[in-house]
C-alpha cells in the first residue's frame, strides 16, 4: 500500500513540475515575440532599460529649441559661492579676481576663470587633496552672478543693450528687462549661443500655453535678436490709414489689408489707386484695379513687406508722388491684424 502511495505522490510531483516548465516556456516565448509591445501600446518607443515610453518630440520642436546649451563659463568679476561639505571654515563667498582666481583658506589661490561650475568643483577638490587638507573632499560651486559676459538684446525692443545675468534667466525675463517688443517687432526671436554657429529661432504664438513652453533659458554671452516684422502700408482715403504687420503664417492680400484699414471712404478715388513696391531698381509703381477687386471681378492680389498702397481722394486732383508716400509710411501708425 505504501508503494502505491509513493508512486502516486511521485507521479503528482512530475505532473506539477511539467506544468511549471510549460508555464515558464510560454511566458518566455511571449516576451521574445513582442519585445516592443509597450511602445506599440503607448504610441512611442521605450526608454532603454526602463520599459517607460519616451517623450515624443517633433522635428519642429527640436529645431526651435535647438541642441543642449553649453554650460556657462566663469569669468573675472563673477560672484561665486564655494561650499566644502563637512568643513564650513573652508567655504568662501568671493568674486573672481581680474586674473581669474579666488583665494581659499589653506590652499591659496585657485584659478576658476574659463571653467564651468562642475570643472571648478573638480579643480578645488584636487587642490584640497594635493595639500592634504581633506582625503575625500566634496565641493559645490554656485555662480551667484555672471558679470563677465551679459546677454545682448538688439533689434525691435524698447531698450536694446547688454543685460547682466544674476541667477538663471529666461527669454521673456530678458525681453521684459529690455522694455518689451516694439510695435514693429516680428512674431519670432533669434538666439545665438556663444561658441555655436547654429542660432535658434523661437516663434512667439498668441497661445499662452505655447508661450510657456518656449520660454527657453539663456546663458551668459547669448545674443537675442528681435527682427523687424514685414509691414504693408495703406495710405490715403481709408478709414484707418497706417502700417499693418504681415501674418507670418498666412500672409496678407490686398483686400484683406484694405479691410483691416476700415475700407475706402466715400470720397476715395478707387480708379486712381496704386501700389508702390520696392525692387532692386528702386520703387516700382503699379496700378491697382480696386473697383474690380471690390466687386470680385478679378482675383485678389498678394502683398509683400514694405508695399505701400495708396488710395487718393477724388476731391484732390494731384496725387502724392513716391517720395512723399515713402515719407508718410515712415511716420504711419502700426497695427496688428487679429
Amino acid at each position: 500500500m505504501s508503494r502505491v502511495a509513493n508512486a502516486v505522490s511521485l507521479l503528482l510531483k512530475c505532473l506539477i513540475l511539467l506544468g511549471l516548465i510549460g508555464f515558464f516556456q510560454a511566458v518566455s516565448a511571449q516576451n521574445s515575440a513582442s519585445p516592443s509591445g509597450s511602445a506599440h501600446d503607448n504610441g512611442g518607443t521605450n526608454q532603454p532599460g526602463t520599459g517607460l515610453p519616451s517623450a515624443n518630440v517633433s522635428s519642429t520642436e527640436k529645431s526651435t529649441l535647438g541642441p543642449d546649451s553649453p554650460a556657462p563659463l566663469i569669468a573675472p568679476g563673477d560672484e561665486v559661492e564655494v561650499a566644502v561639505y563637512g568643513a564650513p571654515d573652508l567655504s568662501v563667498h568671493s568674486r573672481v579676481s581680474a586674473d581669474g582666481n579666488i583665494s581659499m583658506p589653506l590652499i591659496g589661490y585657485v584659478r576658476l576663470a574659463g571653467l564651468s561650475s562642475s570643472q571648478a568643483e573638480g579643480a578645488i577638490e584636487d587642490r584640497l587633496r594635493q595639500h592634504d587638507v581633506l582625503n575625500n573632499p566634496q565641493v559645490s560651486v554656485y555662480i551667484k552672478e555672471y558679470t563677465g559676459s551679459g546677454i545682448s538684446v538688439t533689434g525691435e525692443v524698447a531698450r536694446p543693450g547688454v543685460y547682466s545675468v544674476v541667477g538663471p534667466h529666461r527669454l521673456f525675463d530678458i525681453l521684459q528687462d529690455a522694455g518689451g517688443l516694439t510695435e514693429k517687432a516680428a512674431d519670432s526671436v533669434i538666439i545665438s549661443h556663444t561658441g555655436s554657429d547654429n542660432p535658434i529661432t523661437v516663434e512667439l504664438p498668441n497661445n499662452p500655453e505655447a508661450l510657456s513652453r518656449l520660454n527657453v533659458q539663456l546663458l551668459p554671452g547669448d545674443t537675442v535678436v528681435v527682427p523687424k516684422a514685414g509691414i504693408v502700408y495703406v495710405l490715403g482715403s481709408v478709414v484707418k490709414p497706417g502700417g499693418y504687420v504681415l501674418n507670418a503664417a498666412s500672409g496678407l492680400t490686398l483686400l484683406r489689408v484694405i479691410a483691416a484699414a476700415g475700407g475706402p471712404v466715400e470720397t476715395a478715388a478707387l480708379g486712381r489707386a496704386k501700389m508702390l513696391r520696392r525692387t532692386q531698381d528702386g520703387l516700382q509703381e503699379l496700378p491697382l484695379p480696386l473697383k474690380k477687386l471690390l466687386s470680385a471681378k478679378v482675383a485678389d492680389i498678394p502683398v509683400q513687406a514694405d508695399d505701400i498702397i495708396y488710395i487718393p481722394n477724388s476731391h484732390l486732383k494731384e496725387m502724392l508722388n513716391a517720395g512723399a508716400l515713402a515719407t508718410s509710411a515712415g511716420t504711419a501708425a502700426i497695427y496688428r491684424i487679429p
